[in-house]
């Protein structure tokens, strides 16, 4: 039975890779850039995309894909800045994968769009292992969670290219120990970009604004991956 198992996981992945590998084809020729956001569950992801969409949609044409097990709460919260949002309600399952953001995207020119967030479902396991054909890969990590979690989930760290730490304004309360944060994630992704922000107060916002400014100037994966690591 082990066997069997372990059979049918390597061909879901490998069919997934395959639906991711021409999704990124895809953005590619379309000139989008798209990048996903993962993180537990309470990050305070949708806050900070938000942010980033209500500042981003008075330059650039942005949308965004929202995924979550139920309700369309976090769609209708962040269509406040941008009409072009669709939920991808998931029922069960822990994560988004390549063929529901294939769906997802049915009937949008991906032409005329300049920046594509992926919000996945607030998990730091499943989504690890799920290319989605994007180009830039966030994950977020809040004060409010502790300083460990990239030790106790290495493979979301080792799986993404940016991290981002969030709720900054409550790192003195949380008692949330920057450097040992710093320090852990640099352990298990060395050379890791890291931004600190508050949605709440705007720190550290416009730091994020200007990186994804220039990533949307490189919005080929090769261009973006060459800039990420500049």
């Amino acid at each position: 039975m082990s066997t069997r198992i372990i059979e049918v996981r390597a061909k879901v992945m490998k069919q997934n890779d395959l639906l991711a590998r021409a999704l990124r084809e895809r953005f590619e020729s379309a000139g989008v850039c798209v990048i996903s956001l993962v993180s537990s569950p309470g990050s305070g992801k949708t806050a900070f995309l938000e942010k980033l969409l209500h500042r981003l949609a008075r330059e650039f044409h942005v949308a965004a894909l929202v995924g979550d097990l139920a309700t369309e709460n976090d769609a209708e919260r962040l269509r406040r800045a941008t009409p072009h949002v669709r939920q991808i309600t998931t029922g069960t399952v822990c994560h988004l994968d390549a063929q529901m953001v294939e769906t997802a995207l049915e009937g949008w020119d991906l032409a005329a769009l300049d920046i594509l967030f992926i919000e996945n479902v607030g998990n730091l396991v499943c989504p690890s292992s799920y290319d989605l054909g994007e180009g830039l890969r966030c994950v977020l990590l809040s004060a409010t969670e502790g300083e460990d979690k990239p030790l106790k989930y290495p493979t979301i760290f080792n799986s993404s290219d940016v991290a981002i730490l969030t709720k900054m304004d409550m790192a003195e309360a949380a008692e949330f120990d920057l450097e040992a944060a710093r320090r852990n994630i640099e352990s298990v992704r060395p050379g890791m970009r890291i931004f600190e922000v508050s949605s709440k107060t705007g720190l550290g916002m416009e730091e994020v604004l200007c990186f994804l400014r220039e990533l949307r100037a490189h919005a080929s994966p090769s261009a973006m991956a060459e800039h990420i690591q500049s």
